[in-house]
């Protein structure tokens, strides 16, 4: 028996008992084990299909067919195991040939289909494809040739683009890929990556180009680049060899031919892969020799990308470099966390960095890196929070926040926890407003004000900031800005909370600092309606008064708060009330509030007056006043707020009610009509 005899023999005995295992498990009393036995042979037949297939496209050999010794009786699994076999083998000979019959018909649909395509026929060709591919699904070309007919097809111009970027054609790549927004406009944002990815490919290829062409011409630096290169090649050689190397070879990078020469022959993979550097990375506790190693690196790699975005898509691309950065952006050494942290910034210069950064790096680790640099010197912190404001102000970023926040909450509640004595007050600043920034989004805010931590966390740092409030001043400013957000999601963390954050801010409203003051009022106007024990507190505070001069002189965001305030305290207590009408007379401070273009203000204005006229003789004395008119306009009004209707309605109801003079005028300018109109405003509500 010669050797492909002997081969034969052996696969056919395998192929048995694998057949006769098969059996024994399609029989099993186990019907996981069934199945699995199911699925095994239905991928048996379709490899034997293809194998059929393969077969009868080679030269067919004269073999002696070896039979098995023949025994007097045969068992059952053996005749059964026989049976499986030669059914087997009929049944792929009969898709082999239905296969063979139906890709000569689907063929034959194809040409036809190309022919009405030439024609302009674009119907018939359609049908045709759609004919052809009943007859044989797997033809990728009928489905793209389909796709083609239809001017409208926005993935058929997707493919056309790749498949010419591919062939280098970058003209008639972006032409596919303009078209696909004329289609569809609401694509800008994938189709201005995919016009990304065009011209930087064109550039890289031009790069190259011209790098081959000095590197042949003989010009030194791109030959000894070449040559530096394959020394650092060598495997196995001391770390201090490679770390030599490494920082002669970023000496002498400085142009772009260098940077691409580098790319060209596979500088960014001798690096990473050689494996005595890969081992002064992984180790934990690095010797000065190791550590030498890593910043070496670090530095090169931020020599041959600077500028560079090709380099840069290279480098971060690849899945273990990307976890690398990420990984010593944390390190314990400071020259390493520097290096890293100055090479993720400069990625971060351009859009595709950060697009690079946000898509291929793990966001959860680098964001943890970044806020722990807040307990680092002043140099380091804002720029860690630099490149956190780089990455944050990016729509994928946010996005990417708003899905992963209960994994990334801890990191940024334990920004919160931070001692404003000990850390950079600019770089705790930034990141407070990177936090409020991204709180503006109602899911990402709704997220934050659920967690009783980071709740604690605003007003456990507003209280350390307190002790003193011209050194932190910056740092309260930008802190009150994350809890105005913070309340503006219902319900609050929890009553007492709300308590808590308006006592705070109360004892703000006696800052010197205008922003503060605004910021302090603007919280208290969101959280002191959550209990009447604290409108009280805030009466006896005096912050009707504080208020009333916020009206006087502050400009129109204080004043929206000033009046918010006013409303809710007149609202609740007559004393309030009786404090507005002495502190404001005739109410022409109020009243001129009606006049504003800013209907949260006006409503709250109205809604003020009306409280108002609850206090004896306040009413008799408006009536030379155009008070009247003015409620009787904001109430038929067509204004976007329906709180400006229907508290001027209820307003001009108390005014009438407390003065029945102005209940006459109002008959006379057929007001009733008006006020009844607003009743389904208030009904609704």
């Amino acid at each position: 028996m010669d050797a492909d005899q002997e081969k034969d023999l052996q696969k056919f005995l395998k192929n048995v008992d694998e057949i006769t295992n098969l059996i024994q498990e399609m029989n099993s009393d186990d019907p996981v084990v069934q199945q699995n036995a199911v699925l095994e042979t239905e991928k048996r037949l379709l490899l034997m299909e293809e194998d059929q297939e393969e077969d009868e496209c080679r030269t067919t050999l004269n073999k002696t067919v070896i039979s098995p010794p023949q025994t007097a009786v045969k068992s059952a699994e053996e005749v059964n195991s026989e049976a499986f076999l030669a059914s087997v083998e009929k049944d792929a000979k009969e898709r082999a040939k239905r296969r063979r019959e139906n890709k000569v018909l689907a063929d034959a649909l194809k040409d036809k289909g190309n022919e009405a395509f030439a024609e302009g026929n674009y119907e018939t060709a359609i049908l045709h494809y759609s004919e052809g591919l009943e007859k044989l699904k797997d033809v990728k070309v009928l489905y793209t040739n389909r796709a083609q007919c239809d001017e409208k097809c926005t993935k058929a111009y997707f493919h056309m683009g790749k498949a010419n970027l591919a062939l280098k054609n970058y003209s008639v790549s972006r032409e596919c890929y303009k078209k696909i927004l004329e289609i569809n406009p609401k694509l800008q944002t994938q189709v201005k990556d995919y016009l990304n990815q065009v011209d930087l490919q064109e550039k890289a290829d031009l790069q190259e180009k011209e790098a081959h062409e000095l590197l042949d011409s003989g010009k030194n630096t791109a030959v000894n680049t070449k040559n530096l290169l394959e020394t650092l090649s060598k495997p196995d050689q001391i770390p201090l060899f490679y770390a030599g190397g490494i920082e002669i070879l970023t000496e002498m990078i400085k142009e772009c031919t260098e940077q691409t020469l580098f790319r060209m022959h596979d500088g960014f993979s001798i690096i990473s892969d050689n494996e005595v550097i890969r081992r002064c990375f992984s180790t934990a506790g690095k010797d000065a020799i190791e550590e030498t190693v890593c910043v070496s690196v670090l530095k090169l790699w931020q020599a041959v990308c600077c500028g560079n975005e090709e380099n840069q898509r290279v480098l971060v691309m690849h899945p273990d470099r990307a976890r690398l950065l990420a990984t010593l952006l944390s390190s314990k050494v400071l020259a390493i966390r520097q290096q890293s942290l100055a090479l993720l910034l400069q990625l971060a210069q351009t859009e595709s960095g950060r697009s690079l950064i946000i898509s291929h790096l793990d966001l959860t680790r680098l964001l943890e890196a970044l806020v722990s640099f807040l307990d680092f010197s002043d140099k380091e912190a804002n720029t860690a929070m630099g490149l956190f404001t780089d990455l944050a102000l990016e729509e994928r970023f946010q996005v990417w926040f708003q899905a992963n926040l209960p994994g990334v909450l801890p990191a940024v509640t334990g920004v919160l926890k931070t001692d404003p004595k000990v850390s950079s007050s600019s770089a705790l600043c930034q990141c407070i407003a990177i936090m409020g920034n991204l709180s503006a989004e109602p899911a990402t805010r709704r997220h934050m004000a659920a967690c009783e931590e980071f709740g604690d966390g605003c007003l456990s740092l507003l209280a350390r900031c307190e002790e003193n409030v011209d050194l932190f001043r910056e740092v309260i400013y930008t802190l009150l800005g994350l809890m105005m957000n913070l309340c503006l999601q219902a319900p609050f963390v929890s009553e007492v909370w709300a308590v808590e954050v308006s006592r705070r801010c109360l004892s703000l409203l006696n800052s010197q600092d205008g922003g503060i003051l605004t910021r302090a009022a603007g919280v208290l106007s969101r959280t002191l309606s959550s209990s009447l024990k604290i409108v009280e507190e805030a009466l006896q505070a005096g912050v009707v008064k504080k208020m009333m001069k916020f009206l006087k002189t502050g400009g129109e965001t204080a004043s929206r708060y000033a009046v918010k305030i006013l409303a809710i305290c007149t609202n609740s207590y007559h004393e309030a009330r009786e404090e507005v009408i002495r502190l404001d007379k005739k109410l022409s401070i109020m009243m001129k509030l009606l006049s504003s273009e800013d209907e949260v203000l006006v409503g709250n204005a109205a809604l003020c007056l009306g409280n108002c006229m609850e206090v004896p003789n306040v009413a008799s004395s408006l009536l030379k006043t155009d008070l009247l008119q003015v409620l009787l306009r904001l109430a038929g009004s067509d204004t976007q707020k329906t709180a400006v209707q229907v508290n001027a309605g209820i307003a001009l109801g108390k005014l009438c009610t407390a003065e029945p003079r102005f209940a006459a005028q109002l008959r006379k300018l057929h007001g009733l009509e008006i006020l009844n109109s607003t009743m389904k405003y208030i009904s609704d509500s």
